[in-house]
């Protein structure tokens, strides 16, 4: 088995769990230290929920009744992350049937055209993720450093750098599995036939049909005990 391939599907496999846990935390976005010392109040914003505590810690989380209500960023990073989390479930499943272990998948050339097809999902998982995260982390930046911006102001959350780092990793996870194809093409397997045994006669045949240089034309010579004498 290639660790080639099993370096890419940890990091595939393993980016595609961040990118779940990214996808369902409620840490999108937290209000900055400033304001949060002086309230004594945190709130978290996610994709899905909005949670807000205090120092006494009590904690409430109130989701999104409604999609129409949501601005329009928020829907399109739920899109791409949905997406990234579908592409990476279905490169998982691509990527077992395309390693050199399993029994399933066909020959080594069907396997490495699976193999190659899992790092492909991956990669576009892994972009999808990439694009969420950043299209969201741009938003909140933008409001942070806008001196004309009177509402509430957020800091990144936890949720975006793991999405990062769940995306970095599909994506390394996928070009280690589109680069396995070449090891593939290196290292064929060489295929042995087996004839059987060769009889003593059938060696002694092949000899006298052989070139006529070596049959003897005249009668064979028999040859008693006495003659070594």
């Amino acid at each position: 088995m290639s660790r080639a391939q099993i370096s890419a599907l940890v990091c595939g496999v393993g980016g595609f769990g961040a990118l779940v846990a990214a996808t369902t935390s409620n840490e999108w976005k937290v209000t900055t230290r400033a304001s949060s010392v002086i309230t004594a109040t945190w709130v978290y914003q996610g994709l899905w929920m909005n949670c807000a505590g205090n120092a006494l810690g009590s904690f409430h989380c109130r989701p999104h009744f409604t999609i129409f209500k949501v601005e329009g960023y928020i829907q399109a990073c739920r899109g791409l992350m949905i997406a990234a989390v579908s592409l990476g479930f279905f490169g998982s499943i691509f990527a077992l049937f395309g390693m050199k272990c399993t029994k399933v998948g066909g020959s080594d050339q069907a396997k490495a055209k699976i193999a190659c097809l899992a790092g492909i999902v991956f990669i576009l998982s892994g972009l999808c993720s990439m694009t969420g995260c950043s299209l969201y982390a741009n938003k909140i930046t933008t409001e942070f450093f806008d001196p004309l911006y009177m509402e509430q102001k957020y800091e990144l959350g936890a949720a975006l750098f793991i999405g990062w780092a769940g995306a970095s990793l599909c994506i390394i996870g996928g070009v280690i599995f589109c680069f396995s194809i070449s090891d593939n093409n290196k290292t064929p397997r060489m295929g042995y036939t087996y004839n059987g045994p060769t009889s003593v006669m059938s060696s002694r045949t092949k000899y006298q049909g052989g070139e006529g240089d070596f049959k003897t034309t005249g009668p064979s010579k028999q040859f008693d005990k006495n003659a070594y004498v």
